[in-house]
C-alpha cells in the first residue's frame, strides 16, 4: 500500500510540472507579446490567471472563497497572505481580479520556462543582498503608480518547520503600503500545505479554502504606525488559521 501511494506521489508531482508547461507552449506567442512592453501587462495576467486555474483543476483542487468585502476593481492593494505552498502562486491568481505583480525571490527564476516569464514580470529580490531589497521599493513603486497591485508574502518565504502556522512578518510589504498610503489586502490561505506541500512524499487532491478580509486601510498613516498596523494584519490571518485548523479538527472528528 505505501509503495503505490509513493508511486502516485511521484507521479502525481511529474504532471503539476506537466500542468505548469502545457497552457505556456499554448499561449508561448501571445504571452511574448504581453511582456513586450509595460502596456501589455494585464493581457499577461489574464493569461496568467488562465494558466493558474488550469493547474489548479488538473491537480484536483477546487477552491471556496469567503470575502468579507468586494475589492475595489479600481483601487491598488497591497496584497499579503501566509505562504505554505508552491500553489500559493497559483491560488493567489485564481482568486484576485485586480491585476498584481508578485515580489518573490529570484530562485524561482531557475524553474525552466515558468522562470523565462517569472523574471520579466515580477519584482525579484534577493533577501540575503540588502542592496537588492532596496531595489524592491523602487521598482513596486513603478507599478502602483501604473495603478497595479503588489503581492507579497510578508513570512518572507516558505518556513522550514512546517509545524508553524504561521512566522514573524517582515517589514517590506508594510513599509511599501504605508509609504504609497494603498489598503493592504490580507489573505488567508487554509489548506495550501496539506493539498500540495513542499514535502515531495505529501499531499493529496482537494479543497482549498480562502478568506479574503477587508483591507486595511493606511491612509494618513505613516511609519510610526507601521509596526502596528504589521501585528494587526498577522494576527487578522493567524486567527483564520487557527479557525481552519478547528474545523479540520471538527469534520475527522
Amino acid at each position: 500500500m505505501k509503495s503505490i501511494k509513493i508511486i502516485f506521489w511521484i507521479l502525481w508531482r511529474i504532471w503539476f510540472y506537466i500542468l505548469m508547461a502545457v497552457p505556456i507552449f499554448i499561449m508561448f506567442p501571445f504571452l511574448i507579446l504581453s511582456i513586450l512592453s509595460e502596456k501589455g501587462y494585464p493581457y499577461f495576467f489574464i493569461m496568467a490567471r488562465i494558466w493558474a486555474k488550469f493547474i489548479l483543476f488538473g491537480m484536483g483542487f477546487y477552491y471556496k472563497v469567503d470575502s468579507e468585502q468586494q475589492i475595489d476593481s479600481h483601487k491598488s492593494y497591497m496584497i499579503v497572505a501566509n505562504h505554505t505552498s508552491m500553489t500559493d502562486i497559483m491560488l493567489m491568481l485564481a482568486i484576485v481580479k485586480n491585476p498584481f505583480v508578485f515580489v518573490g525571490k529570484q530562485e524561482l527564476a531557475k524553474i525552466p520556462i515558468f522562470g523565462f516569464f517569472y523574471k520579466r514580470t515580477c519584482i525579484l529580490v534577493d533577501r540575503k543582498n540588502s542592496q537588492s531589497r532596496m531595489a524592491v521599493f523602487t521598482k513596486a513603486h513603478k507599478r502602483i503608480e501604473r495603478g497595479l497591485s503588489v503581492c507579497i508574502f510578508p513570512e518572507g518565504g516558505v518556513p522550514d518547520d512546517e509545524a508553524i502556522l504561521l512566522d514573524h512578518f517582515k517589514e517590506g510589504a508594510f513599509k511599501l503600503a504605508v509609504q504609497h498610503q494603498i489598503p493592504i489586502l490580507p489573505i488567508s490561505f487554509g489548506d495550501n500545505k496539506e493539498r500540495f506541500p513542499y514535502t515531495f512524499f505529501a499531499g493529496s487532491p482537494g479543497i482549498m479554502r480562502v478568506k479574503i478580509h477587508k483591507p486595511v486601510e493606511t491612509f494618513g498613516k505613516n511609519e510610526s504606525h507601521r509596526k502596528e498596523i504589521r501585528e494587526a494584519v498577522r494576527t487578522t490571518i493567524y486567527t483564520q488559521l487557527l479557525e481552519f485548523e478547528s474545523e479540520k479538527k471538527t469534520e475527522t472528528a
